[in-house]
């Protein structure tokens, strides 16, 4: 029996609705591609491949923030992370330094949105006192392969350092801090550690208080950004954009408070909401 057209029209405007209805919900899905690299408290890459540190936590709360945008997690290191960049294989990048290696590259930059130090560390023995820091040079060193240094003016390639300096590299700022707590002055006199990343090792290992020497003085102090790309959906800004809602509602300091890290100075009385 032949279809009559009233209700043929029917079926084509059903399917129509929901061919369109799918696209809808489709267009509205994003993901969110996000380079992660080892740097704690900050940022790492768990077991599970999920991130860690105040980056895991403030990507699940911007998940849970913005329905149907997600942020898949691509595990990097500190010297690949700008050939990745390159290559595609992420959109964004959170918190980092304008000056670790992005100067020349076709980025979008977001204001500062975190702020930290890397301070100098030595075992406290009878007799030392701050001016060991004075001339860092003399030292032997221990830090991390592929991080941006002040004293060593932003270099990262380790062949370049080891020619400058008495220098070892590791990927574990806890290995750095037991070869220093191991006395083992051949090896490594000073290490170069994150002040949020001491406060935590502090924290769990109390006992240390006393068995460390801490520097007064910075290597360097930092102001983190997102990087992203110039396309105005994975954009800097557009990142901001997702960011507002947790700095409007206070949860980003939250965030920021409970891994000891802290916030830009005027970052609050200064944030404009998009």
């Amino acid at each position: 029996m032949p279809v009559q057209a009233p209700f043929r029209n029917l079926v084509v405007i059903i399917v129509a609705a929901t061919v369109f209805a799918l696209a809808q919900v489709h267009a509205a899905e994003r993901e969110i591609t996000v380079g992660v690299y080892n740097f704690p408290p900050i940022a790492g890459v768990g077991p599970d491949g999920k991130a860690t540190g105040l980056l895991g936590d403030l990507l699940a709360e911007l998940e849970q923030t913005h329905e149907g945008v997600s942020f898949p997690v691509f595990h990097t290191s500190p010297k690949r992370r700008y050939l990745d960049f390159d290559a595609g294989l992420y959109d964004v990048i959170f918190f980092e330094s304008p000056k670790w290696g992005w100067e020349n590259k076709d980025v979008s930059i977001s204001r500062p949105i975190l702020a930290d130090e890397d301070l100098y560390v030595a075992l406290n023995k009878p007799g030392r006192d701050l001016s060991f820091f004075d001339d860092i040079q003399k030292r032997s060193i221990i830090a991390m392969s592929g991080y941006h240094y002040g004293f060593a003016g932003y270099e990262t390639d380790n062949e370049t350092l080891q020619k400058k300096f008495d220098i070892e590299f590791s990927d574990s700022h806890s290995r750095n801090l037991e070869l220093i707590k191991a006395d083992r002055p051949s090896v490594a006199e000073v290490a170069i550690v994150s002040h949020s990343y001491l406060q935590m090792h502090l924290a769990t290992h109390p006992e240390d208080w006393n068995k460390l020497l801490i520097s007064d003085k910075p290597d360097q102090r930092y102001q983190l950004s997102i990087i992203g790309r110039q396309d105005d959906a994975i954009s800097a800004k557009a990142m901001m954009q997702l960011l507002a809602p947790l700095v409007e509602n206070g949860r980003y300091r939250l965030l920021v408070e409970k891994w000891g890290l802290r916030l830009p100075p005027g970052f609050l009385t200064h944030f404009d909401i998009p």
